[in-house]
């Protein structure tokens, strides 16, 4: 055999090689495929926000609609069909994993064929931060739920299930499982007493609620307040009158904020003030102890009868714009 036939036979086995190992490669796959890198990424967005970790794009033969589930869960899809889920899971959400049921509970075609109540997923058995993170799956964008994973609720194992009811929902606003203020006494013993003094915040009788001021969701203020010390957002929403600004300030009232004077929950005291005697209230600022020598040191004078209260004088305490001493609005 010649040299340039040689040269011919190792040239057909090369080709004949190199076809053989494309043929095993596969076809490529194109991006809009499921499982592929750039398709992926395009699944996990949803109207240009990441998708949540449960709510990642499966095999879709794995969804059997919630009409599957109504045949034997009849009695809660009756509550489940009324609510706010099923309406919004529908009109905003694309894709079998974010509707009805499934949006929930996972994929159901292993339970619905086995019947098996372990081969769903089912809130009640995770832990309250698990179940809480399937709820913000949905819930994690805008201010009110962007804080419950570092709410003090969450840290007291609290979590979406102990407050809301999605098939059961006493209370159709929000899906609570009880009114408030109810559903917070059961919990905050402590506070519930407050609320039955003389003097309080009409949170009984339904005129305000426990979240117009806090937020259950959580937040980065104490006691998970919607606002700073200075109350702008909370006492200012209501007592208008008190914002100001003002030309001559009460310093407390800018630093410590109303609860320096004021117990926001109740008190026995009118206008929920911290002592009984408006005196005792001031003189905890405005003590006896200032040297009588000091330069603008404060004239104290006789605190009997004639002057019961220091407000009869200083009547604009939360400020005023025309008297350093607050004699004056």
């Amino acid at each position: 055999m010649s040299g340039k036939a040689i040269t011919r036979l190792f040239l057909l086995l090369f080709l004949v090689l190199g076809v053989a190992t494309l043929g095993l490669a596969g076809p490529k796959k194109h991006g809009n495929e499921v499982g592929s890198g750039a398709g992926q990424a395009d699944n996990d967005k949803h109207k240009g926000k990441p998708v949540a970790e449960t709510h990642q794009q499966v095999d879709p033969s794995q969804y059997v609609g919630a009409e599957t589930c109504k045949s034997c869960h009849e009695d809660v899809a009756r509550g489940y069909d009324k609510g706010p889920h099923w309406k919004t899971t529908l009109a905003k959400h694309q894709g079998p994993e974010w509707q009805g049921c499934e949006a929930c509970h996972g994929p159901g075609k292993a339970h619905a064929e086995s019947a098996d109540p372990d081969k769903i997923l089912r809130l009640g058995s995770l832990s309250r931060e698990e179940s809480s993170k399937r709820c913000l799956g949905c819930h994690e964008f805008g201010q009110e739920h962007a804080n419950f994973l570092r709410s003090e609720h969450l840290k007291n194992n609290v979590g979406c299930v102990d407050c809301h009811s999605i098939h059961a929902p006493k209370i159709q606003a929000k899906l609570l499982k009880v009114a408030q203020p109810q559903l917070c006494y059961s919990c905050h013993l402590d506070v519930k007493p407050d609320f039955s003094k003389p003097f309080h915040h009409r949170v009984n009788e339904g005129l305000v609620a426990c979240s117009n001021c806090h937020n259950p969701h959580g937040g980065f203020i104490t006691h998970q307040l919607r606002a700073t010390a200075a109350q702008d957002q909370l006492c200012f929403n209501c007592h208008t009158d008190k914002a100001g600004p003002f030309a001559f300030e009460h310093q407390p009232v800018k630093t410590e904020g109303c609860v320096a004077c004021h117990s926001p929950h109740g008190s026995s005291n009118p206008r929920l003030l911290r002592r009984s005697n408006v005196n005792l209230l001031c003189l905890e600022c405005h003590s006896f102890t200032v040297d009588a020598g000091a330069p603008d040191a404060p004239s104290f004078h006789n605190q009997a009868q004639k002057y019961q209260a220091c407000t009869m004088c200083h009547v604009a305490i939360h400020g005023s714009n025309s008297d350093h001493v607050f004699f004056k609005p």
